[in-house]
């Protein structure tokens, strides 16, 4: 069954989720990054280059002829069937289709309003349906 994990007071979502992205790709990895839209998965592919100076995290688009063999997919799509199932983080504000075929989902909430209380609809959905969840205050240990 799926681990469902929610990290929620996210200040800075893109610059979490890459960090979370290098540390599930360090431990070997196998990522989905899905993005509320087109721009933010842009700003996601961006800041994976230039995040850190020290790592190098390959990724690539869901539609890319390389995407089975990249460890880290970005997409925009919570409809598009992902090329491996290990880990999805997920920064939209819907509960990906796909979800159930990953072995763990986490989902980044920002700290805006409309984004934690549309958390708490998508932690209903997940308790709802006897999922496992945990749930981690950013900046908190």
């Amino acid at each position: 069954m799926t681990r469902i994990d929610f990290h929620i007071n996210v200040s800075a979502p893109i610059l979490y989720t890459c960090r979370l992205a290098r540390k599930a790709h360090a431990s070997g990895g196998r990522i989905v990054l899905l993005a509320q839209d087109r721009q933010q998965r842009d700003a996601l592919d961006q800041a994976l280059w230039t995040f850190s100076e020290l790592d190098f995290l390959p990724h690539v688009s869901a539609g890319d002829p390389l995407a089975e063999r990249t460890p880290i997919v970005l997409t925009e799509h919570a409809t598009t069937e992902p090329p491996h199932h290990q880990v999805l983080i997920n920064l939209s504000d819907t509960v990906p289709d796909h979800f159930a075929r990953f072995e763990r989902l986490i989902e980044i909430v920002g700290n805006e309003e409309a984004a934690l209380a549309g958390s708490r609809k998508r932690w209903r959905f997940y308790r709802d349906r006897g999922y496992p969840l945990n749930h981690f205050v950013a900046g908190k240990s």
